[in-house]
């Protein structure tokens, strides 16, 4: 039976909002295993230790020194490898339920400093107009610098109600800005859908959570109930991954059933995996959540929007749907998250998440530092904030199947459309205005979704002023 593998998004658990699957080896096998310990350089360690457990300025725990042992040492492998102590390792496993405590960020470390790579929707700092890109420098009295990614969304992490007090660095603001946010128990909605127009739907994925396919199946049936569909926009903007199952199961929502999804492979053997368009590679229970989906699903023409912010298992769906060419994708490259983590629980109710496998879409393409790049390319207009991908973190993994990932920008896909920006003619004016208000997914003022309309209505795509 395959293990549970975790495809974490963006930076992984300590992410505000990250959702990872758990797999739960006999960890005390494995780590009996001492063939080809460096000794000497463990005595050195030991040294180390003793040193300062004897002679720094304050007396430190002796728990507290292994545990920062330990994650100075995973820290430095990729950014996605991480410690857990009890309190993280509890939070990642209530994350992964859709539900959890805190402000609605998804951020990583960049010179010291935390770094938003995406606000979550409808959660406190999404309200608050925290962007993309903003650099955190102050929790309330608290300086960032210093702190690790642990630590600092610890401190933002809190009981509802309560509030904080955040400071930013914001590109082309010449003056901090200061929030103060109100932590609230975070629900995410992993689903969102509604019937644009008779005949043309849109189903939206938020995050890949635990109850994500029997929710899709949901809103799917609920859109049929309204008339068959003659074209469906999947919607995977800004969803930063998230579970590997729910990966899986969404591609097989729209794919013949059996057909190679995604697979992975690293150093030991039982990270050599294949994942197909079938119920025991994508469901947990032996009821299959997908069982009930209308008939249509199968062949209903489909359009795959995506940009910047859809990571992980986001992309694992589009390169499935685009290898085998069940969808057209649209919008702009993806972040580029193509490793596997898994979560190796340890005494003490701790755990350690390691990178142990990369992932290929069908066609045997690792989209690790690279992403996927859209059929028909679409800028997002107006949008204002930078764009944060894997090939940008420090200490990311390399491409093993295409070294120039990542160092040069992407090639168009075979047979895409020029990326001519919408709205090009404007981009003076969008620098002197205040930023735009917050984007209505599915809305009139949503030009990829317009696009995606179109295409699916065989309307020419609009590429800009002529």
């Amino acid at each position: 039976m395959k293990k549970l593998q975790s495809i974490s998004l963006v930076l992984g658990a300590f992410l505000l909002g990250a959702f990872v699957s758990l797999q739960i080896p006999a960890f005390a096998q494995k780590s009996a295993r001492t063939d080809g310990l460096p000794v000497e350089d463990l005595r050195v360690f030991a040294e180390v230790f003793n040193a300062v457990k004897q002679g720094y300025v304050e007396p430190i725990d002796d728990k507290k020194m292994i545990s920062n042992a330990i994650s100075g040492m995973l820290s430095n492998l990729d950014p996605h490898s991480a410690y857990l102590d009890a309190e993280s390792f509890k939070e990642l496993q209530v994350g992964t339920q859709g539900e959890f405590g805190g402000l609605g960020i998804e951020v990583g470390m960049e010179d010291g400093l935390v770094k938003v790579v995406s606000p979550i929707e409808d959660t406190p700092a999404y309200r608050a107009g925290v962007q993309t890109g903003d650099l955190i420098f102050k929790l309330d009295d608290t300086l960032v610098k210093g702190m690790t990614l642990n630590d600092a969304v610890k401190k933002m992490r809190g009981k509802p109600k309560t509030q904080i007090r955040i400071s930013i660095f914001r590109k082309g603001e010449p003056q901090p800005i200061e929030l103060t946010l109100t932590r609230e128990v975070i629900k995410v909605q992993s689903v969102k859908s509604k019937l644009v127009e008779p005949g043309y739907g849109w189903v939206r994925i938020t995050q890949f959570q635990e109850n994500t396919l029997v929710s899709l199946n949901r809103h799917l049936t609920e859109l049929y109930r309204q008339g068959a569909l003659k074209g469906l926009v999947l919607d995977l903007r800004n969803d930063p991954g998230g579970l590997l199952t729910g990966a899986v199961g969404v591609s097989a929502a729209f794919l013949p059933p059996g057909i190679q999804v995604v697979s992975t492979d690293g150093r030991a053997s039982d990270t050599k995996q294949e994942y197909l368009a079938a119920p025991q590679d994508y469901s947990r229970s032996r009821e299959d959540p997908l069982k009930s989906l209308p008939a249509g699903v199968k062949s209903v023409p489909l359009v795959v929007l995506v940009n910047s912010g859809s990571a992980s298992a986001s992309e694992i769906v589009a390169g499935a749907l685009q290898d085998h060419k069940r969808a057209v994708i649209m919008g702009t490259q993806t972040f580029g998250k193509g490793s596997v983590q898994t979560i190796l629980p340890l005494p003490g109710n701790a755990a350690i998440k390691l990178t142990t496998a990369r992932y290929y879409t069908p066609s045997g393409r690792s989209i690790q530092a690279k992403g996927i790049v859209p059929d028909i390319v679409v800028e997002e207009g107006n949008r204002r904030g930078a764009s944060l991908r894997e090939a940008d973190l420090q200490g990311h993994l390399e491409n093993d199947r295409d070294p120039s990932a990542g160092k040069e920008p992407a090639k168009p896909a075979e047979g895409s459309k020029p990326a001519t920006p919408v709205g090009k003619d404007d981009a003076k004016a969008v620098e002197d205005e205040a930023p735009p208000a917050r984007l209505e997914y599915a809305s009139a003022t949503d030009v990829q979704f317009q696009q995606a309309l179109n295409l699916l209505k065989g309307l020419q795509i609009i590429q800009g002023n002529k």
